[in-house]
């Protein structure tokens, strides 16, 4: 079945440490609902950097990613399906989704 990543873009990030455990009890809550098509529920991330040819950029990314998860659907079209109720979205983030590829070669 096709793997689908999908990144977690901006939203309001929480001002209270409890208004930042209840957004985690939504995304668990969420996560546990996807049962196995959830495949990897990825992990926030850190700081972002821009390299180019021309090296690191003291810059963050215009768009920096904040996480990532990673879900088995028939389609693009069923992967939204089930990434619509994302509480991620709630909090006005974005997420961008991609069908992952298998690598040509048959690398993983």
């Amino acid at each position: 079945m096709p793997e689908f990543i999908f990144t977690y873009h901006g939203g309001k990030m929480p001002e209270t440490p409890e208004e930042g455990a209840e957004g985690m009890a939504k995304w668990q809550a969420w996560a546990d609902s996807l049962g196995s098509t959830l495949i990897n529920p990825g992990t926030p991330v850190g700081i972002t950097r821009v390299l180019t040819p021309d090296g690191v950029s003291a810059e963050s990314a215009s768009n920096p990613i904040m996480g990532f998860s990673i879900i088995e659907a028939e389609n693009m079209e069923a992967a939204l399906a089930l990434l619509k109720e994302c509480p991620h979205l709630e909090y006005g983030g974005t997420l961008e989704v991609s069908e992952m590829l298998p690598m040509p070669g048959g690398g993983s």
